[in-house]
């Protein structure tokens, strides 16, 4: 039996795709940040059969919830404090993303201003599409990845 140790301060994220936990590890750019991290890949889930689960020990406003709402947004976070769940967050789609994509059109303002920031808009929430702000431009790549 694996045995992980409790939080003192920070989120447990939970019901993540079973081999997803690297990609969502990265895009948090928890690799930038000074605390501890464990990564738990394949646990058995009765809901999902499979599932990974992140537990990353830091103050809880170093973390940015809104790449995690994109990449996907039925991912469960548990607000950990004092060693004891605190709150269970539901993450939602962002109205928008900056610099989480990047803009595959050519003639777009990014592609020749490159300290311009990507900025894509949630255009279509039911259809989950997200736009670039400056051209328009539909994003075509899947979001959890």
């Amino acid at each position: 039996m694996l045995n992980v140790g409790a939080l003192k301060e920070g989120y447990v994220l939970d019901h993540i795709k079973a081999g997803k936990a690297m990609t969502i590890y990265h895009d948090l750019k928890l690799d930038k940040l000074d605390c501890t991290v464990a990564i738990i890949k394949n646990a058995r889930s009765n809901k999902m059969g499979k599932k990974d689960i992140i537990k990353v020990e830091c103050p809880i406003e170093n973390l940015d919830l809104d790449i995690l709402g994109f990449i996907d947004h039925n991912i469960t976070v548990n607000i950990i404090k004092d060693s004891q769940i605190v709150a269970k967050k539901e993450l939602k789609l962002p109205k928008q993303v900056v610099n989480v994509i990047k803009c595959k059109n050519p003639r777009c303002i990014t592609s020749i201003e490159q300290e311009l920031d990507h900025i894509f808009v949630l255009s279509d929430e039911e259809k989950e599409i997200y736009r670039c702000k400056y051209c328009e431009e539909k994003y075509r790549g899947k979001r959890n990845k």
